[in-house]
């Protein structure tokens, strides 16, 4: 028994977790593998005082993973920037970023004095460049603060829209003629474009404008031309040129199909098909629908209602193919003569009049303004398939 325990194991040497100044001094206790975490001054005493025989080398890696992992980094400011740059990206090694041409600089053209770059020119449409929605967010303060309500469904500027034609309705019930309201568009016409001129030339005129007005208009109109010059404008050409019928047809056609093809393009357009740049199948539609109802209605049931079929109308109720035959010779192409009447008629001119509002809303002429374009190209169409029908 007593010799089982006569052998006393020796005591280990448990390594301090932080060097003593006799460790710091002492080079057989950096041999024995003690490697902490040292700073470069104290790293440089030692070095200076006694330095390490190199061992020859065993053919593998002479560091080992202690030595590896008690080597210490430096904190140098230098050296923590390039391995932040370096760890986020933007520098390497093996990658370095190259330089910069000055052919492809972006903001204007290399001056020959200190190479200086002229400042960017600014467009009218300098919106454009940061964003790529027809109407931009943050132009107009009203829309920052009415986001859903003003600015993404436009609710004002459509009940506007919408209001129009209740209106023409209105003075057609109350028998007033198109050329006595055609001067009045003219007038209204003259001081709001006028303004407008003012407003881009000035711009504490346009702010105190947009602070007004600015729940009528699409910031897309911040720096061009407001979309009432445009709607004045085609609804005076309606009153002033064409047909009475025409006329009022062109103006609630720009007043409910152009609402609903905006209103059920930006709900819906995105699941149909586009059929060009910021037109969808899904707004091309519901115009077509929409005119298709507004003229069997207006036809139908309101011209019936009030005075009824006028000498002024180019629309009398009645369809007939054109008479076509071979000149100088008896050969008949067509016979002629009306095809449909009544509500036959009113069937076939709504349908046309639905197209010609959908192909006027979705066409674009010259850049021009839809408020322009519509009763305009609209009117064209009515007139011309009544020339040739009628």
């Amino acid at each position: 028994m007593a010799q089982q325990f006569a052998t006393i194991p020796s005591t280990p040497r448990v390594i301090s977790p932080s060097p003593t100044p006799g460790d710091l001094n002492d080079p057989s206790s950096i041999r024995d593998g003690y490697f902490a975490p040292v700073t470069r001054s104290v790293a440089k005493r030692i070095n200076s005082s006694s330095r390490i025989p190199e061992e020859p080398s065993s053919g593998k890696d002479s560091d080992s993973d202690l030595e590896k992992r008690a080597r210490a980094r430096s904190r140098s400011p230098k050296t923590l920037a390039a391995r932040r740059r370096r760890l986020s990206g933007l520098n390497s090694k093996t990658d370095p970023i190259p330089p910069i041409p000055e052919k492809i600089a972006q903001n204007g053209v290399p001056q020959q004095n200190g190479k200086l770059l002229s400042p960017p020119s600014t467009g009218t449409s300098y919106w454009r460049d940061f964003s790529r929605s027809p109407s931009p967010l943050g132009l107009i303060p009203i829309h920052r603060h009415w986001r859903s309500f003003v600015h993404r469904h436009e609710i004002p500027r459509k009940a506007l829209h919408v209001s129009i034609g209740f209106v023409t309705l209105d003075l057609y019930a109350r028998g007033i003629q198109p050329a006595t309201i055609a001067p009045y568009l003219f007038y209204a016409l003259v001081p709001i474009a006028s303004m407008d001129v003012l407003r881009h030339r000035f711009p504490a005129i346009n702010r105190f404008y947009v602070r007004c007005l600015g729940a009528l208009m699409r910031e897309s109109e911040y720096d061009k031309y407001n979309g009432v010059i445009w709607y004045l404008l085609g609804t005076w050409i309606a009153m002033r040129w064409f047909p009475k019928d025409i006329g009022v047809m062109s103006i609630l056609l720009l007043s409910w199909c152009d609402t609903a093809a905006s209103t059920i393009g930006r709900l819906y357009g995105r699941y149909t098909p586009r059929v060009r740049k910021g037109k969808s199948l899904a707004g091309s539609v519901a115009a077509a629908v929409v005119g298709v109802v507004t003229a069997g209605l207006f036809y139908g049931v309101f011209v019936p209602k009030h005075w009824g079929v006028e000498d002024s109308f180019e629309f009398r109720g009645a369809l007939a193919l054109p008479r076509i035959e071979i000149p100088n010779t008896k050969t008949i192409i067509v016979k002629g003569g009306e095809f449909a009447t009544g509500w036959l008629a009113i069937g076939v001119m709504s349908i046309w009049s639905g197209l010609a509002a959908s192909a006027s809303e979705l066409v674009d002429l010259w850049g021009m303004d839809d408020n322009l374009t519509i009763p305009v190209l609209s009117g064209l169409g009515l007139w011309g398939f009544l020339k040739v029908f009628g």
